[in-house]
């Protein structure tokens, strides 16, 4: 029986350390740097790949407008049975009934179109690197997005750590406080109060929690990640978050982002864009010169060889008054059908010329098409201008945020230090029984609001300096 047991646990004890593995494996949290972030967000995102595939189609356009320079070459070839009077094809007869076999195959090539073709080119090129362009801004932008997440759930975790620690010191005074007021050293209002500071510190760690949650939640759907995906985020190193630049000239700034901003290169590109269509418009005011030619054949099951043949004499008729008979040759007519490769050549013929179009009146179409191009080269360029006047202004607050959150975090990092001393001096006077226990919650809350401060201010700093890096069009790291 005892050898049973064992042998049973010998076959139970892989399993069970399978199961656990397994188990393990499925709590096992994804851990996502900075970088793999980034990555997954482009290669994932959904608008990523909306913005790819409409790009892919502005290529096809432009390529499509190369394509209209080459010759057209068509073939029509077509067959019927025709039933009452109808012409045989290949020759001037009629039937009853035939069947017609024709073929035909044409060229065509336009010559001159007032550069219509050539500049059609050059405006699908143009639309084509603007929506590359396009997919740029939309990648960018994300990427700031991902940066500003991944910096908010930072900050939230450390708030997480510090509401813990809050929490754990407010527990600390509500045994202490429990202690006292057992030994009648304490009111029962001094307990409330500490039992109140443990309620409050831990309100403050749910919802701390809940903002990293929420924050992870954001990350994954950048990432186009199911939400049951459990990840945690890579924390960089303290001191390179410290070490960030904070002064910025913004004159150069500005100048810099005019040439590497996706939105100003944008409305740039569809301001040439507009360019290139009233020249586009202005070719309907030419003629249209083209070169055509082609080849043909038929074929008719009724065309017929006649082939005549004399037998003899017969007579024609008599002579008036004698009554003579006037003989003729007896011609016979025989018919065979004209076999289909000798119709295929004998029919067989070419043709070719020159066309020109001339507009003379179109209901003025050409004339409202250049008005309209020129309204919209004119709305495009005021575009432009609001996009470089909206990013100067954006770049302006943006390093004046950046000055203030820097002042904001020094003065963050003082207030800390300060109130931090305060507690450690209020904590040994508590200790002693020299201040109340409201005395010593007011010195740990201000503590904890200036420790949170602290941390809301070093990410602030740091967040507003990857601003200033994208609107420069350096790399986010970091």
């Amino acid at each position: 029986m005892m050898q049973n047991i064992s042998r049973f646990k010998l076959l139970i004890l892989p399993a069970f350390i399978l199961l656990m593995m397994a188990g393990l494996k499925a709590n096992a949290q994804q851990v996502v740097s900075l970088q793999q972030a980034v990555d997954s967000t482009i290669k994932n995102n959904l608008s990523i790949k909306q913005a790819q595939l409409t790009e892919a189609l502005a290529d096809q356009d432009y390529q499509q407008a190369k394509y209209n320079q080459l010759p057209s070459l068509t073939a029509n070839p077509q067959g019927g049975y025709y039933i009452g009077k109808s012409q045989i094809a290949g020759v001037f007869a009629y039937s009853t009934s035939a069947l017609n076999i024709q073929g035909q195959a044409s060229l065509g090539i336009t010559l001159f179109q007032g550069g219509q073709l050539r500049n059609q080119i050059l405006e699908n090129k143009l639309t084509l690197d603007a929506d590359k362009t396009s997919t740029a801004k939309v990648k960018n932008d994300l990427l700031l997005n991902v940066v500003t997440d991944y910096l908010t759930i930072l900050t939230d975790q450390d708030l997480v750590i510090a509401a813990k620690q809050q929490l754990d010191l407010a527990k600390i005074t509500l045994d202490r406080a429990q202690k006292n007021f057992d030994a009648g050293n304490a009111t029962r209002a001094d307990l409330a109060q500490a039992q109140a500071q443990v309620e409050t510190a831990q309100l403050t760690l749910t919802n701390d929690q809940n903002q990293v949650d929420l924050a992870i939640l954001t990350l994954k759907q950048y990432m186009e990640m199911a939400p049951a995906t459990k990840i945690t985020v890579e924390k960089p190193d303290i001191s390179k978050l410290t070490n960030v630049q904070t002064v910025f000239d913004v004159a150069e700034v500005i100048k810099t982002a005019f040439t590497t901003n996706p939105d100003i290169r944008l409305a740039e590109l569809q301001q040439q864009t507009y360019a290139q269509a009233i020249k586009i418009a202005k070719g309907n005011y030419y003629p249209v010169l083209s070169f055509y030619g082609g080849i043909g054949t038929s074929y008719s099951n009724q065309a017929l060889n006649y082939a005549e043949t004399i037998n003899g004499t017969t007579q024609i008729g008599v002579v008036q008054g004698t009554q003579t008979p006037v003989l003729g040759p007896n011609i016979q007519t025989t018919t065979t059908p004209i076999p289909f490769g000798s119709q295929l050549s004998n029919n067989f013929n070419q043709f070719f010329g020159l066309s020109l179009q001339i507009p003379i009146f179109n209901h003025y179409t050409a004339r409202t098409s250049v008005t309209k191009a020129k309204l919209n080269y004119e709305y495009a360029e005021l575009t432009t201008q609001l996009a470089k006047n909206t990013l100067s202004k954006t770049i302006i607050q943006a390093v004046l945020d950046l000055e203030g959150a820097e002042k904001t975090y020094q003065s963050a990092i003082k207030t800390f230090e300060a109130n931090k001393e305060a507690l450690n001096v209020t904590k040994q006077r508590y200790d002693a029984g020299l201040v109340n226990t409201l005395d010593y919650n007011t010195a740990l809350t201000n503590y904890n609001t200036a420790q949170n401060q602290m941390i809301e201010g070093q990410y602030e700093v740091v967040f507003r300096s990857k601003v200033i890096d994208y609107y420069l069009g350096n790399p986010i790291t970091l």
